[in-house]
């Protein structure tokens, strides 16, 4: 006499309604009260007394989800999704700028700043760097087969967590995320939400290296800021940038490849461009973007995060704020790990940098790189 019972939940903007509905096959005649037959009425013996209970389950089941479907959908027909060309990307590695750019938007009216979700690692790394191709081409593996169907899924993830998260933003306000640590998924951020605008800020991967290296020696803000026992840096400096290096072919070159492809609003931000004319670059991304700015308020968001407006105190070897001097890299790194850094990221050096080394393409030099992480870190 199997019962099968199903939990139905509907839900809708933080409201969230459960319907138990039990089911089960029965003995002609038998009774779908399972007490003890000395405790059942008289009704348990009847079978027509039987079905005509089912039925106003089914039936008081029927109107239950049919008052709950009618309350949902008046509750839904007043919520409004953030809309995803209001959305704002600012992808790049970390060490590239984005605090700095972050902190000068967020004194800005109509803009809401969304701080490192990570939703680009959350995608990017399972699909870039755990993927192979046997993978890709399984029907089990989550974001292999059937493209549109999960892109789809990332797109609602995103909407549905950027209006849980921010469900006061304004119609006519903008929600920047502030996504350098997760922008290897970029091109499946952007991909998913082609309305989207995004700001790609680069800086040079020698600088990037050599302020990561700082960052991540015994006593500096990174160390202790995740409470680290060891480090990296002081124990094996060169193996510290060929992997730091790698990491930033990966993001760059990742929000790279979403760049080029990109067809919505987007800007290309160089940390030295940035760092040299800080108002005139601030006003060509808002201008590039399309996205309204009042003038006064963005001079003022500029003296106030300038480097200038820095405490000495703040500033210097080992603090967040260290050097903001575009190629100090030739007095922080060896000539070594100079030659580490150019032919690992030679594809973007050779971009950005007039660099004229000899490189691969960068699809190819990601390809080599995914290997060599692979094999160093596990598949």
């Amino acid at each position: 006499m199997p019962v099968f019972k199903q939990y139905t939940s509907v839900l809708a903007r933080g409201v969230r309604a459960f319907v138990n509905l039990e089911v089960g096959f029965v003995r002609a005649g038998a009774s779908l009260d399972f007490r003890p037959a000395e405790k059942r009425g008289e009704w348990a013996a009847s079978r027509d007394g039987t079905l005509e209970q089912v039925r106003r389950q089914l039936a008081n089941k029927d109107r239950e989800l049919a008052e709950l479907r009618a309350k949902l959908d008046g509750y839904s027909a007043g919520a409004r999704r953030i809309n995803p060309e209001n959305i704002v990307w600012i992808f790049g590695d970390g060490r590239v700028g984005s605090t700095w750019l972050m902190n000068m938007v967020a004194e800005l009216k109509g803009q809401t700043l969304w701080r490192e979700p990570m939703l680009g690692l959350l995608f990017g790394y399972l699909y870039y760097f755990w993927a192979d191709e046997k993978r890709y081409e399984t029907r089990h593996f989550i974001l292999g087969r059937h493209k549109e169907s999960w892109l789809r899924s990332i797109r609602n993830f995103v909407l549905d967590e950027a209006t849980t998260r921010f469900p006061d933003l304004g119609q006519d306000e903008y929600l920047v995320v502030k996504e350098p640590n997760g922008s290897i998924g970029a091109p499946l951020l952007i991909e998913a939400l082609p309305e989207s605008r995004m700001i790609f800020l680069v800086r040079d991967p020698r600088d990037v290296v050599a302020s990561s290296m700082d960052a991540h020696r015994k006593g500096s803000w990174h160390y202790e800021r995740r409470n680290m026992q060891t480090s990296l840096v002081d124990e094996q400096p060169d193996a510290f940038v060929e992997k730091r290096a790698h990491k930033y072919l990966w993001y760059v070159g990742n929000s790279k490849l979403a760049y080029d492809a990109h067809w919505g609003p987007k800007v290309l931000v160089k940390y030295e461009e940035l760092r040299v004319d800080t108002l005139g670059t601030m006003k060509r991304i808002y201008s590039t973007l399309g996205i309204p700015v009042d003038e006064r308020q963005l001079e003022l968001a500029v003296k106030k995060h300038s480097w200038e407006s820095i405490p000495e105190e703040a500033k210097g070897e080992g603090k967040f704020h260290r050097k903001a001097t575009p190629g100090g890299w030739r007095e922080d790194l060896t000539p070594e790990q100079i030659e580490t850094v150019e032919r690992i990221t030679a594809p973007l050096l050779e971009e950005f940098y007039s660099y004229e080394g000899q490189s691969k393409s960068l699809p190819d030099q990601l390809a080599s790189s995914r290997q060599w992480m692979r094999m160093i870190y596990g598949p």
